[in-house]
């Protein structure tokens, strides 16, 4: 039987891969409007404190936030070592990358001209350890883990009632993460007491709501989540939803922040040109369904009148 050749390491199928994913563990940490987290929310830093820049930053983001690493601090195996540290036995490293560009000569020139400088990209892949991974760093590279904080954020009574409405299993808990989980047909969310603002809890509420549409007692739309891309597609679908329900209901949606998260995961879909508009189409299907059971707006504003 000949044996199967060992598939090329791809930096950035890896990372691709490997953001696509955080979909499954809830909202990704780069978009998350409360507070508590065991890690994840501090901006990534180099050993020499400065910070990482573009697609490093996101996947580090991840690595704390599932890892729970509280210090902001990533560094080498060396220079861990170098700092009078050393990276605990069995801790896993994270993948950072590097762009550059390369100049080389041209091998020929043409005829009567000199040979000149080609210019080539290229991407360096090399891996990192937090400083929650390392013993005995100076004392400046730790953290501790942001805890969950009540920020007197209260509900609003009528939006409550307007959920209320769905006829879903909302279960709150001081577990930081916000999610709709398939299996039990559950939407959890964090205390709203521990988000910024009553607008936030709401928008992260009505995007779980829109994810919980496509349940199989329902519109049956994760049944078709089976792949990276499947779930990339499932998330646009829920972010576009949630603004054109906060439109419904006459409220302003922050299309700043869903501009960028929108934007994001059509990336991941860019070999899929009409993506956007399957996604806006099944969004509307979820509103649909959740205006159909929760009432219109007119509704919404006559009980907050009332």
């Amino acid at each position: 039987m000949a044996s199967q050749t060992p598939k090329t390491f791809d930096p950035e199928r890896e990372i691709s891969e490997r953001i696509i994913a955080a979909l499954e563990a809830g909202t990704p940490p780069w978009r998350k409007p409360w507070t508590g987290q065991g890690g994840g929310t501090a901006f990534p830093l180099r050993a020499t404190g400065e910070a990482y820049r573009g697609i490093n930053v996101l996947m580090l983001w991840l690595e704390a936030s599932e890892k729970a690493y509280a210090s902001p601090y990533w560094m080498t195996y060396r220079q861990a070592q170098e700092l009078g540290g050393q990276v605990r036995k069995g801790e896993r490293s994270a993948l950072v990358v590097k762009y550059g560009v390369v100049e080389r000569e041209r091998e020929e020139a043409a005829e009567g001209h000199e040979a000149k400088a080609e210019r080539r990209p290229y991407l360096k892949a090399y891996h990192v350890f937090n400083a929650d991974q390392v013993d005995g760093l100076p004392e400046r590279f730790t953290r501790k883990a942001e805890p969950a904080m009540d920020l007197g954020t209260r509900p609003d009574e009528a939006l409550d009632t307007y959920f209320g409405r769905l006829g879903a299993a909302i279960e709150t808990s001081p577990d930081p993460r916000a999610y709709y989980h398939p299996a039990r047909d559950v939407i959890h969310m964090p205390p709203i007491s521990t988000f910024h603002t009553t607008q936030g809890y709401y928008e992260t509420l009505g995007h779980e709501a829109v994810h919980w549409t496509g349940g199989t007692a329902r519109l049956d739309r994760l049944t078709r989540c089976k792949d990276r891309q499947a779930y990339a597609f499932e998330e646009l679908v829920a972010e576009i939803g949630q603004c054109l329900l906060f439109a419904t209901l006459g409220l302003t949606p922050s299309i700043d922040q869903s501009a960028a998260y929108v934007e994001g995961w059509l990336k991941a879909l860019a070999e899929d040109k009409k993506a956007i508009f399957r996604a806006a189409s099944e969004a509307q299907k979820a509103v649909d369904l959740i205006t159909e059971r929760c009432g219109s707006a007119v509704e919404q504003h006559q009980e907050v009148a009332a």
